[in-house]
């Protein structure tokens, strides 16, 4: 099965106009996606994108064409095909120097290998969750680069990771299609929101079942301090509320800013400083014990996971489906969290990436992790219905996907409207 061509298309969606998205450090968002379609015989497609919001859109376009020499061509019929790619695609000594292994040229990738494995996904008529949960252990050791990892995590810990968890596999994954997975919600918390709207979609979120919701702080604390109160009237004392900074804080302003906040009874600061700044999270988590800190959707790569981990910085690690490079770096990521006994909880704030993650943390239980304890998946409920197979939601879980593939395609017609700068969307905007 050879790739015959690569498609990238910059999609956006303006949602900066009702301000969903919003937050401290972005006021005005346009999920928008760098959008991928590989073409292989027979009339085989693939799909993948990565997550942007706006303006660079164009830039991470144009990354993924400079990356297509390295896909078209190729055969992708499988694991091993697919860990070719990948290092293929983040191995490429003069893009690499643009890194190494972070920023646009990650991202780009990440798109590509997605596509890949949505690709290998519909070839095998499976959801990719269930795909992955039916690869032997030695296949997923083989998806993942090693290169950097084993002072914390061997191929051979690895492997006895994985091999522990096969027994009740069969169970789990019969278990994620009857009862789904958890998740918790991030729509009542926009920071552009006001105060009733906050309180209004707080009390819905619980009435749909969610026991978990996240609220957007960081921009002015006595805004804070007064949405937050209003949020936990409204839910009541058994609602777990997390909260996120998006970045804003230097260490000790982020151990002032929450100690405002504690009696309102936070249960984490989510990128409560720079992404970067390892031992800032550390220093904040022990500062701010027992208030938890979760971070990870803007950490770059498998390497600075490893870090977070190896410092005890963080509570909760929170992957994203397209900031690292792919499903690849993912399976990296999640076994190092299992070898540090810390829970995932993926970041999916975002056009499509409640779509993806939902693959990743169902098979982290099937087959890594095989706890839900304290692991919930983010719910944003933004811009599902421009997908073919939607994430969906009921009774705050959400529901096992089961078209084939990595839900990553979207519709036609959304497509085409959205489609920057000549789709009818932006020429009627300007």
């Amino acid at each position: 099965m050879r790739i015959a061509s690569v498609d990238v298309l910059d999609v956006r969606f303006p949602t900066s106009q009702s301000l969903d998205g919003s937050d401290a450090m972005n006021p005005d968002p346009d999920y928008s996606a760098a959008y991928v379609v590989l073409r292989a015989e027979g009339g085989h497609e693939g799909h993948g994108f990565t997550f942007t919001i706006g303006r660079g859109n164009d830039i991470c376009c144009a990354a993924i064409e400079a990356l297509g020499s390295h896909v078209v061509g190729r055969s992708i019929a499988g694991p091993s095909d697919l860990a070719e790619l990948y290092r293929a695609l983040t191995h490429d000594s003069q893009i690499r120097w643009l890194g190494p292994e972070k920023g646009v040229m990650h991202l780009a990738a990440a798109a590509l290998v997605n596509a890949a494995w949505d690709l290998v996904a519909r070839l095998a008529d499976l959801p990719l969750w269930k795909y992955l949960s039916g690869l032997t252990p030695e296949e997923i050791v083989e998806c993942v680069d090693w290169r950097y990892l084993s002072d914390a995590l061997t191929p051979e810990e690895a492997l006895a990771i994985l091999r522990a968890a096969e027994p009740g596999r069969a169970e789990r994954v019969a278990e994620v299609e009857r009862a789904g997975y958890p998740a918790y919600t991030t729509s009542p918390g926009w920071l552009g929101y006001d105060d009733a709207k906050v309180v209004r979609l707080a009390r819905e979120a619980v009435a749909e079942g969610y026991t978990q919701i996240k609220l957007k702080v960081g921009a002015d604390l006595e805004d804070d301090r007064r949405r937050f109160a209003a949020a936990r009237a409204a839910v009541g004392p058994d609602v777990r509320i997390a909260v996120d900074a998006n970045q804003r804080w230097d260490v000790d302003e982020a151990e002032r800013w929450m100690t405002a906040l504690a009696e309102f009874d936070p249960w984490w600061i989510e990128e409560p400083t720079s992404p970067d700044d390892i031992l800032g999270h550390a220093e904040i988590r022990k500062r701010l014990s027992p208030i938890k800190v979760a971070t990870g959707e803007h950490v770059h790569n498998r390497v600075m996971f490893k870090q977070l981990l190896q410092a005890g910085a963080i509570d909760f690690l929170q992957i994203d489906a397209a900031r690292v490079a792919g499903v690849n770096e993912n399976l990296a990521i999640l076994l190092l969290a299992k070898k540090f006994d810390v829970p995932v909880c993926p970041h999916a704030g975002g056009v499509g990436l409640c779509e993806l993650v939902r693959h990743l943390s169902m098979f982290d239980y099937t087959s890594v992790s095989t706890s839900m304890e304290d692991r919930v998946i983010e719910y944003v409920d933004h811009l599902h219905e421009h997908f073919l197979d939607p994430a969906i939601v009921k009774g705050g879980r959400y529901l096992a996907p089961a078209e084939p593939g990595f839900s990553a395609e979207m519709k036609r017609e959304s497509l085409e409207r959205y489609t920057h700068p000549d789709g009818p969307e932006w020429r009627n905007d300007s």
